[in-house]
């Protein structure tokens, strides 16, 4: 790569009191293409700072009555700050570490085997290559973050067609519940509409949430069992669902999983739990115990039998099973429970 600048040329601020140095560094950089200023002391050099964009600033150490360390504080509280490279006619090393702790970028030592000319334009290049590699930077993050706030925007608006979407289903399936008769073929149709409600909840969640990769479990679970309660309590089944859920986030796709599972054994419940026309509680815990997670869905009803053969098709318990398997857990049966509870243990 190139010393100096292969098109605009470059700004460079040269700070120092002698004189003759200063004629010798101006007519060096500028052969080297570089548009030079120079001046002779911290003040001039301020106002010009002030005045003028400039790509690189080298700075004397030693000035009329005063030091680049000076200076050094001004230039770093600039809004936009060129890099500083800090001249210095002695090698005592204490004055390089003060400039760069002072904001300097790097140090140049004059005299150093007739080779100062060459080191200052070699770290005039570097300092100009460093701003324009974290410019770059800079604004390749920007894009990044542009284009993630974009999908996270789309994603969000997809969110809320697909809960719109299972919303309007749900509906259908529930007018057409109605026009059914209480019996079996009723049933299903209510049972078919639960388990939409629980995915179109994902959704709706989605779409208002900051984080669409995530899912507040309690506002989830909770919004879940009032819609639950809404559809499936009738006069025949006066349940309350009694909902203990730790505040907690989990992902999208397990969110999903469990909501179903949720929505299977609550319907469950639901229908089989207690007999006909008497009030009952169906809970629901999610609660973490280190690293796992535990579910549990139970009641103070008739309880069942361990080896019970499946009420109904048997689907139900078939969609829990393998939901569970999503997210790595097992049904398991609470025999020592008076009613029915059902307890899922999962990685958290």
């Amino acid at each position: 790569m190139s010393e100096g600048p292969s098109e605009v040329a470059r700004k460079i601020l040269y700070i120092e009191d002698d004189e003759a140095l200063r004629r010798l560094v101006s007519r060096d950089l500028a052969r080297a293409g570089y548009a030079v200023t120079a001046v002779a002391t911290c003040g001039e050099g301020l106002r010009l700072l002030g005045e003028e964009r400039f790509d690189v600033v080298a700075l004397d150490h030693f000035l009329a009555g005063e030091t680049g360390l000076d200076l050094l504080p001004a230039i770093k509280a600039l809004p936009e700050r060129p890099p500083v490279i800090y001249v210095t006619g002695t090698d005592d090393g204490r004055v390089a570490v003060a400039a760069l702790k002072a904001g300097a970028s790097d140090y140049v030592i004059k005299d150093v085997a007739g080779e100062f000319l060459a080191l200052l334009r070699a770290a005039i290049t570097q300092a100009i290559e460093q701003v324009e590699v974290r410019r770059q930077k800079e604004a390749a993050e920007r894009a990044m973050v542009e284009a993630r706030d974009r999908a996270e925007t789309l994603l969000r608006e997809v969110n809320h067609r697909v809960g719109n979407s299972l919303q309007l289903v749900s509906a259908f399936v529930h007018l057409q519940s109605s026009s059914l008769p209480d019996g079996p073929a009723r049933d299903m149709m209510r049972e078919t509409e639960a388990r939409i409600l629980a995915i179109a909840q994902i959704h709706r969640r989605l779409y208002t949430s900051h984080d669409v990769r995530s899912v507040d479990m309690d506002e989830y679970l909770t919004g879940l069992a009032e819609e639950l309660e809404s559809s499936l309590r009738t006069s025949d089944r006066p349940h309350r669902i009694a909902l203990a859920v730790e505040p907690m986030k989990m992902a999208t796709d397990r969110a999903v999983s469990l909501g179903v599972i949720v929505t299977e054994l609550v319907t469950n419940a639901f229908k089989y739990a207690y007999p006909k026309g008497v009030e009952g509680e169906v809970r629901v815990r999610l609660a973490r115990a280190g690293a796992i997670l535990a579910l549990s869905v139970e009641d103070d009803g008739v309880g069942m039998a361990e080896d019970a053969a499946p009420k109904g098709t048997g689907l139900g318990q078939k969609i829990v099973r393998t939901m569970a398997a999503t997210i790595q857990s097992r049904v398991e049966r609470d025999s020592a429970h008076r009613g029915t509870r059902i307890v899922l243990a999962f990685p958290a």
